[in-house]
């Protein structure tokens, strides 16, 4: 049987191996696969497996102190049992377990814990971004290597330092606890969020378009109107980004707390430690305590939660 002329036979130029001449490609197979059934069976198990200790958590922050003592919080299900005295002493003032103080101490600290860092540095980032001076380049190098001293190491040398002159740092409540109080915290939250917080936000200024800073100039507008009318406003995102990052660190902050705090301004991580600690006889307090804790970042991350959105991906895109 002859082969007529007009058919020629097609051989695909693409190598054999390259994917790229396959009508279902490698990140296809991917994406299939992630979002196939066994993909979301795996999610779903991953989910259930990482919500079960929060649902116990909150669960045994209802249950009464007995039940909470003698047995685990899946009885529930079969002897159901609720009340709401565990809420009731952690939020008491009168209550030798109160821990609204503690609350109010953690709301002092983590504040300016969150503003200080952030105001210097933005500041900063805005001179290593777009102020010539001799030594820049070393002096960035050197902070951003800052980000790798351990927390750990820099404790005893900050709490002599806090200690000596000329700081002489002494706690609220008196000599008994050297370096405590809120200025030892405020002070260290600080220098321990600035390495990070220099560099995040030094990149973020460097994707400014330079042409935006050279009309400024151009029209007469120096480093503090550049700074205060063009920056800030662009930075927003960034600078919210960061914020509820550090907030979370310094609300969640134990270590910390537990070298500089005095026990007047102790904060709720202190606090709901020593309810296994030193006073263990009030453990069954801790869930509740600890979903007391929880509420405040909750409603600052809900409350931010687009800008802290727009803030990752600023920069990603240009255009």
């Amino acid at each position: 049987m002859s082969t007529p002329v007009n058919e020629v036979e097609t051989v695909d130029p693409t190598p054999a191996g390259t994917g790229k001449g396959n009508p279902k490609t490698a990140s296809a197979a991917a994406k299939e696969g992630l979002t196939g059934r066994l993909g979301s069976g795996l999610a779903l198990v991953i989910a259930v497996m990482w919500t079960l200790p929060t649902a116990g958590l909150l669960i045994s922050s209802f249950r009464p102190e007995g039940d909470v003592r003698t047995n685990g919080w899946w009885n529930v299900f079969s002897n159901p049992s609720f009340t709401l005295d565990n809420y009731r002493q952690v939020l008491d003032g009168s209550s030798q377990t109160s821990l609204t103080d503690n609350l109010i101490n953690s709301i002092v600290i983590t504040v300016p814990g969150v503003l200080i860092p952030i105001s210097l540095a933005t500041l900063a980032a805005y001179a290593f971004a777009w102020m010539d001076f001799k030594g820049r380049d070393t002096l960035f190098v050197a902070v951003f290597a800052l980000q790798i001293v351990p927390i750990q190491v820099t404790l005893v040398p900050l709490l002599q330092l806090y200690t000596d002159p000329p700081f002489n740092l002494m706690p609220l409540g008196g000599r008994e606890a050297p370096a405590g109080g809120l200025y030892g915290l405020w002070i260290s939250h600080t220098i321990f969020a600035l390495p990070l917080a220099i560099y995040l936000l030094h990149n973020f200024m460097r994707e400014i378009p330079g042409e935006l800073i050279e009309s400024a100039r151009v029209d007469g507008a120096g480093h503090v109107q550049i700074f205060t009318r063009m920056m800030l406003p662009l930075m927003a995102p960034a600078i919210a980004a960061f914020g509820i990052f550090q907030f979370l660190w310094v609300w969640n902050d134990l270590l910390v707390a537990k070298v500089f705090s005095s026990p007047q301004v102790q904060p709720m991580t202190v606090s709901l430690q020593l309810l296994v600690g030193e006073r263990g006889q009030d453990w069954y307090l801790l869930a509740s305590g600890a979903f007391v804790s929880l509420a405040i970042p909750l409603v600052v991350f809900i409350g931010l939660q687009r800008y802290f959105v727009r803030g990752l991906l600023a920069g990603s895109v240009k255009g």
